[in-house]
């Protein structure tokens, strides 16, 4: 029993390292340049401002429970755990994550895309 629960232990600590081996998307970037800058920071939450320009992604980072803006829409290659997909995201969407999250992004289009991140803390 006590094997057990040392098992246990030793697979939930990994996992929660594994997580934290991404990095945020603030300090994540795209070919060693910041894609994002904090517009406002608090105890509670973290406002991010997030630019791609044509060709611009941002490589696999983790969030936080978040709600997303867009500002001016674009189309991307999303990968995540469900795979790789294509998505235009139109200006004004507005999306939402309730837990821990992980992604890469690449600006598949024409023009430069700019979001909101909130994510609280």
């Amino acid at each position: 029993m006590k094997f057990n629960l040392l098992i246990l232990a030793i697979v939930l600590l990994s996992s929660c390292n594994n997580q934290n081996a991404l990095p945020d998307p603030l300090e994540a970037g795209w070919k060693g340049e910041a894609v994002c800058e904090v517009i406002e920071e608090n105890n509670e939450l973290r406002v991010l401002k997030c630019t791609f320009e044509p060709g611009v992604g941002h490589e696999k980072h983790y969030h936080n429970p978040h709600v997303g803006y867009t500002l001016v829409g674009g189309k991307f290659r999303i990968t995540d755990h469900t795979g790789t997909r294509e998505v235009d995201v139109p200006t004004g969407y507005t999306f939402r994550k309730d837990s821990i999250t992980s992604h890469e992004v690449l600006n598949i289009g024409e023009t430069t895309s700019v979001y909101l991140i909130m994510e609280f803390k």
